[in-house]
């Protein structure tokens, strides 16, 4: 009976976090990943913004064109020329072939993928990768030294991929200690570009 109790606990604190977390997004400003707390968080320069979102219509366009269903099954984000990939195709020569695509498009610095091959997965897993992307966003929200909307959180097989900008070496720390400590995470793979690094903030 304690058992099922707890286990109702946990569940019905998920729920929250996830209702909590849409909630965030709904009533707020426009971010460096579509949504989120005001752009004036967004480090990047007008120029840098413009020219990633003209980069990310580009492969979505190209992307789609190939197939329509990688509208519905892939995520693209790009930040100051980085690609990151996410989402599930049908076959291995699929995921080369996004990647290949990513890499020609113009301006391009580097491209990351968490791509997966459908299969690679099963629904026990796809519950549990979320339930632990929903726990990290809801650290990130309550972290004092992370600003949550300049990250994107994708989890696969317990392999949490972060894909954003750190403010500071600190912040960078933190949500990759964040990501660590939640119970389930397996791998923590960082693409996380510090604001010194940013192309137009070198000299």
């Amino acid at each position: 009976m304690f058992k099922i109790e707890k286990k109702m606990k946990k569940f019905f604190f998920t729920l929250f976090i996830i209702f909590f977390l849409n909630s965030c997004v709904g009533s707020s400003s426009v971010g460096i990943f579509g949504s989120g707390v005001s752009i004036a968080y967004d480090p990047r320069t007008v120029g840098m913004q413009i020219d990633d979102s003209i980069m990310q219509k580009n492969l979505s366009a190209r992307l789609a064109l190939t197939e329509k269903k990688y509208l519905v099954y892939l995520n693209t984000k790009v930040l100051d020329g980085n690609i990151f990939l996410s989402g599930k195709v049908d076959e291995p020569e699929e995921k080369l072939k996004i990647i290949k695509l990513a890499w020609e498009t113009k301006g391009v610095r580097s491209v990351k993928s968490a791509v997966t091959i459908k299969g690679e997965t099963n629904f026990k897993n796809s519950a549990k990768d979320t339930l632990i992307t929903t726990q990290l966003k809801a650290a990130m929200i309550f972290n004092k030294d992370i600003k949550a909307t300049n990250y994107n959180i994708d989890t696969i097989n317990g392999k949490t991929y972060i894909f954003g900008i750190s403010m500071s070496e600190k912040e960078k720390r933190s949500i990759i200690k964040e990501a660590k400590e939640i119970y389930g995470v397996k791998e923590v793979v960082p693409s996380i570009i510090l604001v010194e690094e940013l192309s137009r903030n070198k000299n």
